[in-house]
């Protein structure tokens, strides 16, 4: 079948199939995802185990190197990594690309099974493939409305309970995380003096209240028709139910009478919440914050539209009876509509630019209009082919398709230009479209292959390079395949109608309308060209040295002036975040302060307090302003009045936190592909050993060589993780196993005493209504102030008396980790070094091999 000619015969069918490709491309436009980037599947598995109470080394020994000697050897894993800190253990697999992950679940939940003899109180491990890294695509925080005293962080179950579950039903929606709240707890508050009076030790009472709290199924019983199951119910769910445990039996054999002690007789029980880990403040307020991450391929547009449906709802609703204010901070789609929007833009433009051209070049409508088609019509019906391969529309997709407004018109002008020379010579239109056509497509075959043949290696690349770019190629590869097609059946078909009524001169040809200038240059360039042809084919000794001298002077062109390497742009996203790291052993109150001076001197920069305009020579002003203080760092986090000009408030906020030489970090603009807070421009260097002292030195020393070569004072960034020194303060308790065998006090009741006197200690997790709460066993509030504090709590020995620690042990201030890095199952400490933006990664890396390394 000769597709041209049937094409030419055919007018109305061709133009009937442009019209389908148009609303089946339109109509493809309304299924395909909006997003802002496009998806990367990257094959990690997170494993988080809890343990509450515990230090790093416990953590590291008891959970993260058991469950790194059992999943060493998974088939496909690429490599592991782990953090051991306090209360928590994780640890992430990477697996080799084209891993099945479905598979590789299974096989890692069947290798945790294999270990055994955990402490009591480590929670089961959970299992998750969607990485914490993922990057939220909304944030929001609630605040106390005026006159509403009740502390913030008491409003944390609250939050999950109804906030994080009605946000977690939007559709497109994964994940919702909650930040600064506290979980309520019941309580078991005792006094020392009355378990000594009693003669009941502190690991007595947890055992007791351990053994009480059961739901055992029975099996069940049969009685005429119907089957009962036996159940054995004694959950401790209610404060009554804790004060009735009898903690001990006595019977007096003279008298026969029973005398019992219950929790009721020794202790105080009551429903608190937990002290709060995290400090919140939003512009001067304290707040809960959460954040809302979408799932995999989920429409972003859509997925928002949900969200603000919700936030809507909650807003009308609970929230104001609550006493509290809910906002939304940061709007993930704001940027994907200016991103979307610009493309557009720029492939509106470009595409009339060409047509500009054309028209001034081919000095015809008619001519311009069947070229101009090829456009709409290849763009457009490129759009069935990324919706039948589950691609979505984002930034680099429809980059591809704007690059693609100005590829798709090549084919169409050569044959149009090869229909126009047949029409000249006084061809008939259709004779002129076939021949025109038939001659040339050969050629535009070979050259839209050639087109498509460069990102076939992207096409079938499985790495996040390729993920990343697939969209860009997909797009290009089928606008010009379309436009290929496009020219070899649209454009004769239209050639033969619309050039046939274009009137000609007698003797064939056109008349042209004439522009002084561009016609003069084309000439004169015709001319040139020419000239330079002919005298190429006299010699081919001038043609070889022409051809060395063009090969020599472009190679050393390139090579002097190829920009260095980047992996990816940051992008200008109007939010900006820093992670600040103290010195080891900073708790939440001092961070809290630090956070506070951090805040006053910004203050000076919020539009709320200053005004949205800004003075001329000054940074933008803030929208917004917030930071999360932890013991072990502060986050903060920006957003500028004007978002184009959110860069311009980087050099000013890192200025601040120079400020403070003991502050590591800094702030940088939230990148729009990178992961994390270094985004795409981070570069980690792993220090490695055995032993951490040794680690921790050279660690130290490699920074101060970091800070030679990228100066803070430039907005270079430094995050060493997990520190870059066993600086943490720790009270090591050592136990004089003589003396606690003379005071008949085992070393498990020693601990226990100097937990539940000290901070509380967790009994067990009990159900009250539908949640699971801790039940915690605790002194009366602030016995210890001060280290010596610790020597000082009282352990009630099963004789009913009360010793000090110090006469049972010593206590000795030393140092441990912060957290307890693995890589490949070895410690390590990571330096995370984020250059500034003038900086190309290519140099940065060049700096750190020459620099750091070899030095």
């Amino acid at each position: 079948m000769n597709i041209i000619k049937t094409s030419i015969d055919r007018p109305i069918a061709v133009i009937a199939a442009v019209l389908m490709t148009v609303l089946l491309g339109w109509l493809a436009l309304q299924t395909i995802p909006i997003q802002l980037t496009p998806d990367v599947n990257r094959p990690v598995i997170t494993i988080n185990t809890a343990w509450a109470g515990a230090a790093p080394a416990e953590v590291e020994r008891e959970i993260t190197n058991r469950q790194e000697e059992v999943l060493k050897g998974i088939n496909g894993l690429a490599s592991i990594v782990s953090s051991s800190r306090r209360n928590s253990a994780r640890v992430t697999l990477e697996f080799e690309v084209g891993t099945n992950m479905d598979r590789a679940l299974l096989l890692v939940a069947n290798r945790l099974d294999r270990v055994s003899g955990y402490p009591e109180e480590v929670d089961e491990p959970t299992l998750s493939l969607a990485g914490a890294e993922d990057n939220a695509i909304a944030w929001f925080y609630v605040t106390r409305v005026k006159g509403n005293e009740r502390p913030i962080h008491e409003y944390g179950q609250f939050m999950k309970d109804v906030v994080q579950e009605r946000f977690e039903r939007v559709p497109g929606v994964s994940e919702v995380t909650v930040y600064g709240g506290a979980d309520p707890e019941l309580q078991i508050i005792v006094e020392p003096a009355t378990l000594a009076s009693y003669g009941i030790t502190v690991t007595e009472m947890v055992q007791a209240l351990r053994r009480a709290n059961a739901a055992l199924s029975a099996g069940d019983v049969d009685e005429g028709k119907r089957r009962y199951v036996v159940r054995t119910d004694a959950e401790l769910n209610t404060v009554e139910a804790i004060k009735s445990v009898v903690l001990r039996t006595e019977h007096n054999q003279a008298t026969g009478r029973v005398g019992r002690v219950t929790v009721a007789d020794v202790a105080e029980v009551k429903f608190d919440y937990k002290d709060p880990t995290s400090l919140i403040r939003q512009q001067g307020n304290s707040a809960i914050a959460f954040n809302a991450k979408r799932e995999t391929g989920a429409n972003v547009i859509e997925t928002m539209e949900g969200i603000r449906a919700a936030l809507k709802e909650l807003n009308d609703g609970v929230i104001p009876q609550a006493g509290l204010k809910l906002q939304q901070v940061y709007d993930e789609t704001d940027y994907i509509s200016s991103a979307v929007n610009l493309v557009r833009q720029n492939i509106w433009y470009g595409g009339s630019l060409a047509a500009v051209l054309l028209l001034i070049f081919l000095r015809s409508w008619r001519a311009t209009l069947i070229v101009s088609i090829a456009i709409p019509v290849s763009v457009i019906g490129s759009f069935v082919a990324m919706a039948a391969l589950g691609r979505s529309l984002n930034v680099i997709s429809l980059a591809g398709l704007a690059f693609a407004v100005g590829m798709v018109v090549d084919a169409a002008i050569v044959v149009l230009e090869n229909i126009y020379r047949h029409r000249e010579k006084g061809v008939s239109a259709a004779r002129a479209a076939y021949d025109g056509t038939r001659q040339v497509w050969g050629a535009v075959f070979v050259s839209a292959l050639t087109t498509v043949m460069v990102f076939i290696p992207i096409l079938v690349m499985e790495l996040e390079v390729g993920q990343l770019f697939r969209d860009i190629a997909v797009a290009i590869s089928v606008s010009v395949m379309l436009s290929l097609l496009v020219s070899v059946t649209v454009l004769p078909a239209l050639a033969s109608g619309l050039l046939s009524r274009q009137k000609q001169k007698p003797g064939g040809g056109y008349s042209r309308l004439f522009l002084p200038g561009i016609d003069h240059f084309a000439s004169g360039f015709v001319a040139l060209v020419v000239g330079y042809a002919r005298l190429m084919q006299k010699s081919r000794v001038m043609a070889l040295l022409v051809v060395i001298i063009v090969s020599v002077a472009t190679s050393a062109t390139a090579y002097q002036w190829l920009p260095k390497l980047e992996y990816l742009p940051t992008g200008n996203r109007n939010l900006l975040f820093g992670w600040l790291v103290p010195p080891p052993g900073y708790n939440l109150e001092t961070m809290t302060k630090i956070a506070g001076r951090f805040e006053k001197a910004t203050q000076p920069l919020w539009a709320s307090e200053t005004g949205p305009e800004s003075k001329p020579g000054e940074p933008p002003k803030m929208e917004r302003f917030f930071f999360v203080a932890f013991a072990g760092g502060t986050l903060i986090g920006a957003a500028a009045q004007d978002p184009q000009r959110a860069s311009e408030l980087v050099g000013p906020l890192n200025s601040i936190v120079a400020q403070d030489p003991d502050m590591l970090g800094g702030v940088g603009q939230y990148s729009l592909f990178g992961r994390g807070f270094g985004g795409s421009r981070r570069i980690d260097l792993d220090i490695t050993g055995p032993e951490l002292a040794p680690i921790y030195d050279v660690a130290a020393k490699a920074a101060g060589q970091v800070f030679g070569a990228f100066p803070r004072e430039e907005g270079n960034r430094l995050r060493p993780l997990p520190a870059l020194s066993l600086g943490e303060p720790e009270l090591r308790v050592t136990p004089n196993r003589s003396l606690l065998a003379d005071a008949g006090v085992s070393t498990l009741e020693l601990g226990q005493s100097i937990d539940a006197f000290n901070d509380g200690l967790r009994v067990t997790e009990v159900t009250i209504g539908n949640s699971r709460i801790d039940l915690m066993l605790k002194g009366k509030a602030n016995q210890v102030t001060q280290t010596q504090g610790i020597e000082a709590l009282p352990v009630v020995t099963r004789q009913g008396q009360i010793v000090p620690v110090s006469s049972l042990a010593k206590v000795v201030l030393t140092a441990g980790p912060t957290q307890i890095r693995h890589k490949e199952r070895l410690r390590t400490v990571t330096l995370q070094i984020t250059p500034n933006d003038a900086i190309p990664l290519e140099t940065a890396l060049d700096k750190v091999r020459t620099q750091v390394m070899e030095e």
